[in-house]
């Protein structure tokens, strides 16, 4: 199968490990990845942020760019929620109805990354082997608006050696929210706060999620409490694509994870 690969900004700028570790694994499993090189963002920063008009030229951009793809993965479950939930009403705000054609043609081809394995490629053992008890947060745009349901937790279970461990409170939100967490920084830190309580409690060594930006917020709650001693025992936060990719002649470690993220 021909996949088209869109990167989310977050990933592109501080996670590229992602999406490497999505074209490894897809390549492994014998489908030819294509990297549209002139694409940008999914227009959500902007949009979520009031600017509705400057997301406009994004999401027309992307549209355009990956119009001849047939089947595209997104491994980030925000950027697809921003696509399935705005950008027909976008269309219909600006009363465009080229862009309206456009956007019903585009979202049927659209996959977040467990989907794209479970739903699409109907798998849920990819051959990755993950000797590590692992934890699970769904970001908000994952269950709340993609309804992934439990896609990701079969995806884990289905890894060689790996322990899953469910975590008490995971519906619950990690403070994040884009530029929530720097408008409400005070409910944000309680919130991650709680969050982080809660991955404590499963004793995992790695807690994942479909999203680089709750991890990076997990991440940085983390590093602070560890009051910067380093990342010695600290649990790990990981894009499952990143687990899915490891397996027994090219491993993912706690070593090798160089977390990219800003953590201070």
């Amino acid at each position: 199968m021909r996949i088209h690969l869109f990167i989310a900004c977050y990933n592109d700028t501080l996670f590229p490990r992602t999406g490497m570790a999505v074209v490894n694994l897809l390549e492994r499993l014998g489908h030819d990845v294509v990297f549209p090189m002139a694409q940008t963002c999914c227009g959500q920063m902007h949009y979520n942020t009031g600017y509705h008009q400057e997301a406009m030229p994004l999401v027309k951009r992307l549209i355009d760019e990956f119009r001849d793809a047939e089947t595209i993965v997104v491994p980030s479950a925000s950027c697809v929620a921003m696509m399935r939930d705005h950008y027909e009403l976008m269309a219909h705000n600006a009363n465009d109805l080229r862009m309206m054609e456009d956007v019903k043609e585009f979202l049927p081809r659209v996959f977040e990354f467990s989907e794209l394995i479970t739903d699409k490629l109907g798998l849920t053992d990819v051959g990755a082997y993950f000797p590590h008890k692992v934890t699970y947060h769904p970001s908000c745009h994952s269950l709340r608006l993609l309804h992934v349901g439990d896609r990701p937790i079969r995806l884990l279970q289905g890894v060689e050696g790996l322990d899953y461990t469910p975590m008490e409170g995971a519906d619950q939100c990690c403070g994040f929210g884009g530029t929530f967490a720097v408008k409400n920084a005070e409910v944000s830190s309680a919130m991650l706060a709680d969050k982080i309580g809660c991955v404590r409690k499963t004793s995992a060594e790695f807690v994942a999620a479909l999203d680089n930006s709750c991890l990076m917020q997990i991440d940085g709650g983390l590093h602070r409490e560890s009051n910067g001693k380093g990342a010695e025992g600290r649990i790990r936060p990981v894009h499952l694509a990143e687990i899915l990719n490891s397996t027994r002649e090219k491993p993912l470690t706690a070593e090798s994870l160089a977390w990219e993220g800003a953590t201070a």
